[in-house]
């Protein structure tokens, strides 16, 4: 990765550009999760007075205003517009429409192709059904093997050819492997390796005469740095799925393009907040000669289309009493961020870990596990309402308690730290328990100094715990608990459980106590 951040952000292999040269300006976006109204600078919803004072960012209106702008200032030239994939998922709009108002706002936007994200399977293969046939561009996902799939077949492509300019553009797709451990696809779904996969893709385009051609992927940065390297005629990587922000001006972030050797790589971030626009030029050949461009902040001084507005506050009614009652108060920002509930405990997921257990110790349940990724945002300080719950906690699970051996939670430990460094969703958050993890040491073997209710774990010995049903149920790698002992899976919802224990804590000062340690990093 080192030598991938070192690289230049900008490829020129030619002094002066041929004739035949020709440009395409790639407006992209990825991983908007429901954030249909603005943000604010913990990416969940931001209220209205805060966007009245121009403290928010984003929201389905500045992307549309963003990305009519860009077609406007390019009026003439080559443009194509794209998403890499999980519109699905993440805010009150979501957990009320379901797929309807992404589909409504896409097509209103006018996307020329979508990737497949993982989070499009979260309500199983309907709700990617509902988006294929709802939206009016094509939805790509080249390594989905969909025949067996009496609902799915012939509903995503693997590929499509776009004309542009009088060139045909070709895109490719493919989406992270692990979509059976993160989100909910039917067993009739097969996922083929994402390089080979795209290969092949390539290898078809090519035959038929297209140069030009752009992977489209959901898999994330490292892997999207992985494709550049080892696929041949993939000439431009646009990602989604890791949320990792390319930015020539934000530091931090991966320069914008990132050049894996001849092949820019690209990504906008998450939650709506960016819109990316690349410039690449091709020789006649299809071979890149120039890379530049950024991420566009979409800050308050990007104006919102006013249409859009007032759809949303239509489509929004409903739902804006659940979604602005108080419920709680918190004296300090409580950390949600994923960028740290995967890789150690924090002050989130210590909190719904403590609520998860909180609710159901008197059952004899002993010790609670929270994967890091169903954590989707922070809550800022001061009153915390509803609808910030739901923002961090958007995907119904229910609590689901279960009995297992220490075996198995040693394995479960495990699992939740063998990709750290992946930044994965597994990461466990806890209560009840106390262990350290050694990233120094291969994943399987890193979990030492486990305690449970203040105990030693007892491998042979059977403990009580609460999860979500989606870890409970193999979510995340945690096959270990698909077949618990006494598991109901049914209990009350994990945002209501959250916002009854915040509730009942008075003002909640977030903390962290030391439960996890990690070491070796």
């Amino acid at each position: 990765m080192t030598r991938f951040l070192a690289a230049t952000a900008t490829l020129a292999l030619t002094a002066g550009a041929a004739s035949a040269d020709y440009t395409l300006h790639i407006v992209h976006i990825n991983d908007l999760h429901s954030r249909i109204e603005p943000i604010n600078r913990f990416d969940s919803t931001c209220s209205a007075e805060d966007n009245e004072a121009g403290e928010c960012f984003g929201g389905i209106a500045r992307v549309e205003t963003m990305i009519e702008q860009l077609r406007e200032e390019l009026s003439g030239e080559n443009i194509v517009v794209l998403d890499a994939g999980d519109q699905y998922q993440g805010s009150l709009f979501y957990t009320t429409y379901k797929g309807d108002v992404a589909i409504e706002m896409m097509n209103l936007i006018g996307f020329d192709a979508m990737a497949v994200g993982n989070h499009e399977f979260d309500d199983g293969n309907e709700g990617l059904l509902k988006l294929t046939e709802g939206v009016e561009f094509p939805i790509l996902g080249g390594n989905l093997d969909l025949s067996q799939s009496d609902s799915l077949q012939g509903q995503v492509e693997d590929h499509t050819i776009l004309e542009i300019g009088g060139e045909r553009i070709g895109i490719v797709s493919a989406l992270a492997t692990d979509t059976v451990e993160t989100s909910s696809p039917g067993e009739d779904v097969v996922f083929q390796d994402e390089i080979d996969a795209l290969a092949a893709d390539v290898q078809s385009l090519e035959e038929q005469g297209v140069t030009k051609i752009i992977a489209l992927t959901h898999v994330g940065a490292t892997k999207d740095m992985e494709i550049a390297e080892a696929v041949d005629g993939v000439d431009v990587m646009v990602g989604g799925h890791s949320h990792t922000l390319f930015s020539n001006t934000e530091e931090g972030a991966m320069a914008y393009p990132t050049m894996v050797g001849d092949t820019p790589v690209v990504q906008a971030y998450a939650y709506s907040k960016y819109v990316g626009h690349l410039t690449v030029t091709f020789d006649d050949e299809g071979n890149v000669l120039d890379a530049t461009g950024d991420t566009i902040l979409l800050d308050a001084s990007v104006e919102e289309d006013e249409a859009i507005v007032a759809r949303i506050a239509e489509l929004g009614a409903p739902i804006e009493e659940m979604k602005t009652r108080v419920v709680a108060e918190t004296s300090e920002a409580i950390e949600g961020d994923r960028t740290v509930c995967r890789v150690q405990e924090c002050p989130m997921g210590t909190l719904v870990a403590d609520a998860m257990l909180d609710r159901v110790a008197d059952q004899g349940v002993v010790a609670a596990i929270q994967n890091g990724g169903g954590l989707r945002a922070s809550i800022d300080a001061g009153e915390i309402t509803m609808g910030e719950v739901l923002t961090v906690l958007p995907f119904q699970n229910t609590l689901a308690t279960f009995e297992v051996t220490g075996e198995d939670i040693l394995a479960a430990l495990e699992n939740g730290v063998g990709q750290v460094e992946e930044g994965a969703g597994r990461f466990p958050q806890v209560a009840g328990m106390t262990f350290t993890a050694d990233l120094s040491q291969e994943p399987g073997s890193r979990v030492s100094d486990v305690m449970i209710a203040g105990e030693p774990l007892d491998p042979e010995q059977s403990y009580l715990l609460v999860s979500n049903n989606y870890v409970r149920n193999g979510g995340d790698g945690y096959s270990m608990f698909e077949t618990a002992a006494n598991a109901y899976d049914f209990g009350p919802d994990l945002a209501d459980v959250t916002a009854e224990y915040l509730a009942a804590s008075g003002p909640f000062t977030p903390y962290t106590d030391g439960r996890i340690t990690i070491v070796g990093q």
